[in-house]
């Protein structure tokens, strides 16, 4: 009973309020040098690289709106779950966290955090939020404004499509799966730059894994996180090409344990960033 009573004790008299302030900063500080800096540009090409083709869809095709939304809407899928899933989102998280930790030690800016009374613990969490929201916009008004330049040409069927069908509901689906790449991908990604001095090769691998997941046995495919990304899209696209001769179907999975599953899977990669950035020593030279 004693050690329980000290337990919730020490709990209660953890200073909660400066962790809470000292989060704020490091997430104010973080989200502006995520969002504004020069070297962020690329990451603004590819987020927003579809998003410039749908709205040239939209003005050329203007004329041809009776060509049937369906086909736009296996267009938008596919854009989201090829180039986003894979691609876009994948590569603007790597060059968004990897940076988070490893671009403090090439600007040899680390030591003032790590000089400063915080925990590390916090540094972590602050550095992974702020990356997870400066994502999470960027790619979230990417997937909405390819959203709506898809739609938006139809006029009023377009607004029907949306508001009285299925439409609202695939884009609140986008949105969400955006969120959870973010988180996903964001969490590997941190703690790679936490393991590796060039987390770029390690990022190739995990690329070809996530890529090629569906050739792989079932019970192995449920090691990547496209598989269950895939399961929380609106639209399902049935295999295509010569992917189709290699590709194993693997049972499908609840949608709930597939958000579940995502999340518990970030916060575990949150805690051995935790074990991971308390041994960490900085050496400029090194690098």
């Amino acid at each position: 009973m004693s050690s329980m009573a000290t337990a919730r004790k020490s709990w209660g008299d953890a200073p909660w309020q400066l962790w809470w302030s000292q989060l704020g900063a490091i997430f104010q500080i973080e989200v502006k040098k995520a969002i504004w800096m020069r070297r962020s540009i690329w990451i603004y090409l590819v987020a927003f690289g579809p998003t410039f083709l749908i709205a040239l869809h939209a003005i050329v095709d203007h004329a041809s709106v009776g060509v049937g939304i369906p086909v736009d809407t296996e267009m938008m899928a596919t854009i989201f779950q090829v180039y986003y899933l894979r691609l876009g989102i994948f590569f603007g998280c790597l060059g968004l966290f990897t940076w988070l930790f490893r671009g403090e030690v090439v600007e040899k800016s680390l030591h003032y955090y790590f000089l400063s009374p915080m925990r590390r613990e916090v540094l972590v969490l602050g550095k992974f939020v702020a990356g997870v929201a400066a994502s999470t916009v960027i790619f979230g008004t990417s997937v909405l404004l390819s959203f709506v330049f898809m739609y938006g040409h139809y006029g009023a069927a377009g607004r029907d499509y949306v508001y009285h069908g299925p439409g609202l509901g695939q884009l609140m689906a986008y949105l969400g799966v955006t969120v959870l790449a973010c988180i996903g991908y964001g969490s590997v990604f941190m703690a790679l730059s936490l393991v590796f001095k060039n987390p770029i090769l390690p990022g190739l691998f995990m690329l070809l894994w996530e890529t090629f997941h569906a050739v792989l046995p079932s019970w192995l495919q449920k090691l990547s996180i496209t598989f269950y990304l895939k399961q929380l899209s609106p639209v399902t696209l049935a295999p295509d090409g010569i992917m189709a001769l290699f590709t194993v179907i693997a049972e499908p999975v609840p949608a709930w344990l597939a958000v579940g599953g995502l999340l518990c899977l970030s916060v575990a990669i949150l805690l051995l960033a935790r074990i991971l950035i308390r041994r960490m020593e900085i050496s400029y030279l090194a690098d």
